[in-house]
């Protein structure tokens, strides 16, 4: 095999797994009540190998790998592990319902796989010597150990992103809505049926929470902790005291309204000031070198020409 392919081959796997495990993008909606609401809906009588085979290959393969992998680590990972990966997935929207054992588990997978593909893909091409094969190995092990993380960490930057972005306009429906006479807990039904991104989601969720009896202050804390934008934050308490001290909740969800519109605004204006800063990099090596060659490129090829002729008639 040509190194191209063991290259083709590896970034077909990395690919691979990366989409297997990885579906990052996915509905707040449990999947076992979506699948048990679809089979429901139908007249005739289904089996048990007829449920299972209309799963995904990852999930019919990959996920119980998974699973029962995972279930051995958990015994021998260090509880602050475990706590803290439990968080940052809390915070990335628990993707594909991961448990912290599940994730150690494609850190790990990711590991050795793409450190078994750099060592033979050097061992292939023959061109380096041992020590730095395995100089590489353990490159590509760490690469493949923190690949994952760095993955989920950007899940997180962007769902804050995405609540922070969506926050005044669920704000500006839910006063509209309570100023039309429904409750709050209406409203935030509203904003869910409506949208379908995470900060909707977390009220639907809100919703369902009290729907099966957990109090709706415990619930929009929890909303908060899940979340961990302070905008939300500032929300939910605002809405908890209001609560307390029987202070009418529209007048406090226009206030709110308006507060993140300003704060929206403001956050516009330093991203459009920090344009300038970093325009200079991409302009001073990128945009300039380029212009530069198609100014004064001709010219110079025109002076060396004509140096080149004068050298020859001398």
């Amino acid at each position: 095999m040509t190194p191209l392919m063991y290259l083709i081959i590896a970034v077909v796997a990395i690919v691979f797994m990366v989409g297997s495990v990885f579906l990052l993008r996915r509905s707040e909606d449990d999947p076992l009540a979506v699948r048990i609401d679809e089979f429901a809906a139908r007249e005739e009588i289904v089996s048990i190998e007829e449920i299972e085979l209309s799963l995904p290959f990852t999930d019919r393969v990959f996920v119980p790998m998974i699973r029962r992998i995972s279930e051995f680590l958990v015994r021998y990972t260090p509880q602050k592990t475990l706590e803290s990966t439990t968080r940052l997935l809390e915070l990335a929207g628990n993707p594909r319902n991961m448990r912290a054992a599940d994730f150690i588990v494609v850190r790990g997978v990711f590991t050795v796989m793409l450190a078994a593909l750099i060592f033979l893909m050097m061992t292939r091409l023959g061109s380096a010597e041992l020590n730095r094969r395995l100089l590489y190995t353990l490159g590509a092990a760490i690469l493949g150990w923190y690949l994952p993380w760095m993955l989920l960490r950007s899940m997180v930057d962007r769902r804050k992103d995405a609540i922070i972005k969506k926050l005044p306009d669920a704000l500006d429906l839910m006063t509209i809505c309570v100023d039309a006479g429904l409750t709050f807990n209406a409203a935030m039904q509203k904003v869910d049926e409506k949208w379908d991104d995470p900060l909707a989601n977390e009220f639907g969720r809100v919703i369902h929470e009290m729907q099966l009896g957990k109090s709706r202050r415990q619930s929009l804390r929890d909303m908060s902790d899940r979340m961990d934008v302070p905008d939300v934050t500032s929300f939910i308490a605002a809405v908890l005291q209001a609560d307390q001290l029987g202070v009418g909740i529209g007048k406090i969800l226009r206030i709110q309204s308006e507060q993140m519109r300003v704060r929206r605004r403001q956050r516009a204006e330093e991203k459009a000031q920090q344009a300038p800063v970093k325009m200079l990099f991409p302009m001073v090596f990128l945009i300039f070198p380029s212009i530069f060659v198609v100014l004064l490129g001709p010219a110079g090829f025109q002076m060396l020409r004509s140096d080149s002729l004068g050298g020859v008639t001398g």
